[in-house]
């Protein structure tokens, strides 16, 4: 005779493939970590798939190094970027029509912490006059970061650092894609 908890077990069991098929169908080369109950999940993604949707849309990337080895910190690594991390500089780079390069990704050798670029939440763009000009114009100055670093917050609360010869900006979010 079956227990309830070994019900229960078959039926998270079977939910949780389902999910992982379910997700492998509808975006291949797509990692999605957590469960289905964790409402902190969110959806990793390789550096061919990143690079892919950044070409889709006129984004260019660079690395002093002329790499993408996610270990190596004078490389530019998509590596695990977040989902909605790409879709934010997607929606960024179509609202804005500005040039978007992207000099900072998931490598090693910045600040760390949850919402860092080693979990996916961060890229760095290049500045230009045309997206500095996007940023401030568009976006609410929240006032400094702890190391003096400019913040300005988007209408769906990511957040643009101006770190002097870049901008480093957090995705909690698509942006609205």
């Amino acid at each position: 005779m079956k227990t309830v908890k070994t019900m229960k077990l078959k039926k998270v069991t079977k939910t949780r493939a389902a999910l992982t098929a379910l997700a492998l169908v509808v975006a291949p080369g797509v990692a999605v970590v957590g469960t289905a109950t964790d409402a902190f999940a969110v959806t990793k993604i390789s550096h061919a798939t990143a690079t892919q949707m950044f070409r889709q849309v006129g984004i260019t990337w660079s690395s002093s190094g002329n790499c993408s080895d996610r270990n190596n910190p004078t490389c530019t690594s998509f590596e695990q970027l977040n989902l909605a991390t790409a879709q934010g500089a997607q929606t960024l780079k179509r609202a804005s029509g500005c040039a978007l390069n992207i000099t900072g990704g998931t490598e090693t050798g910045h600040a760390s912490g949850t919402y860092s670029h080693w979990n996916g939440y961060k890229l760095d763009y290049g500045k230009n006059t045309c997206i500095t000009g996007y940023i401030k114009n568009n976006f609410s100055y929240i006032g400094l970061r702890g190391d003096g670093a400019p913040q300005y917050k988007s209408g769906s609360g990511n957040i643009y650092a101006d770190e002097g010869n870049h901008w480093d900006v957090l995705y909690y979010n698509c942006g609205g894609c």
